[in-house]
């Protein structure tokens, strides 16, 4: 599939530059698959539009404060992005700045970090002299995205509300809608709430730059679906009901496990790095429905809704959006794909 494809044009003013409060009026369109069809709902009326035995699968991962700003013995100002950590001592990390080959964080500490090899672009991997996690609180920041320009005013609003598990450096953002009052509704009305882990990585900011969308090199991203979740899915499936994913992040954990299970049917959980890339054309294993919000253009994630969805119902679902002013990218509305 050529990436002209995976293009849209989107007023720049519809990209959400604050979250709306509370979290779960977001404005939400629902998409039926079946009868190509869509309503437009608000997301607090997600109780009323699943059935009861349904499954959500959410991912419970935290974003860290994942970039630090520093500089170089010489003094030049470097910022940090932290990708990836490879060892406790040793990540991967998009470094900006010219010829950098150290970088002091704290005068106070002495903590400092060595490039020890330059990978594509601005990607390095850097060995700090002492554990970064301890300091991050202290010395880093969100790492928002880049078309986002506003300060956000409360940064607990790029977490979800049931973020546990640090180690991503942005939100899955689907999720962000979710407060526990709307979760306790979905719970009363016997529509059950399970999660995954997927610590999410680099390929949130690397756009398919690729000519098609299948050349594109997707990087690895650890994730986790315990045995209790697996459990919950088996028993949702043999009632005949849905197993619903909250985001993309989600969506690949799931589809991660399926694959995984074909080899191995016996094999319950999963824990270990994905590489699995979803493009239109992908047959869906687990996920039977998704939760999620609106894309960039020419990105993995776009390819993964257009392969859910259809390319075609996906584009006129994004025209249809644009058409009625919906909120676009991580602090916008979101979608429900049935």
């Amino acid at each position: 599939m050529h990436i002209k494809e995976l293009d849209y044009d989107l007023p720049e003013e519809l990209i959400a530059q604050q979250p709306i409060e509370p979290r779960d009026h977001a404005r939400l369109l629902v998409c039926d698959r079946a009868t190509r069809t869509h309503q437009h709902r608000r997301f607090y009326e997600l109780p009323e539009l699943l059935t009861p035995g349904d499954l959500l699968i959410a991912n419970d991962t935290s974003v860290i404060n994942a970039r630090l700003r520093g500089r170089k013995p010489t003094g030049g100002k470097v910022e940090v992005l932290l990708v990836r950590q490879l060892d406790p001592l040793t990540w991967q990390a998009l470094v900006g700045g010219r010829n950098v080959q150290e970088v002091i964080f704290d005068e106070a500490t002495g903590l400092s970090a060595s490039v020890i090899a330059r990978e594509e672009g601005p990607l390095a991997t850097l060995r700090f002299s002492a554990p970064i996690e301890p300091h991050l609180d202290r010395l880093g920041e969100v790492p928002l995205p880049p078309y986002i320009h506003e300060r956000l005013r409360d940064p607990q609003r790029y977490q979800t509300v049931y973020a546990r598990v640090a180690g991503s450096v942005a939100a899955p953002t689907a999720g962000l809608h979710f407060t526990p009052t709307l979760i306790e509704r979905l719970r009363e009305k016997g529509i059950g709430f399970a999660f995954v882990t997927l610590h999410v990585g680099l390929d949130t900011f690397k756009p398919i730059e690729t000519e098609t969308v299948e050349a594109h090199v997707i990087h690895q991203e650890w994730c986790e679906l315990s045995e209790e979740t697996a459990a919950l899915i088996e028993a949702t499936r043999r009632a005949g009901r849905r197993v619903i994913a909250v985001g993309t992040t989600s969506a690949r954990v799931l589809e991660t496990w399926g694959t995984a299970r074909e080899a191995d049917p016996n094999l319950r959980a999963f824990r270990g790095y994905t590489g699995l890339y979803i493009t239109p054309g992908y047959r869906w294993k687990v996920a039977d429905a998704l939760i999620t919000n609106f894309h960039l253009p020419r990105s993995t994630l776009l390819a993964m809704i257009g392969s859910f969805m259809s390319m075609e119902f996906m584009r006129q679902s994004y025209a249809l959006a644009i058409q009625e002013r919906y909120r676009f990218y991580s602090f916008g509305d979101a979608m429900l794909i049935l």
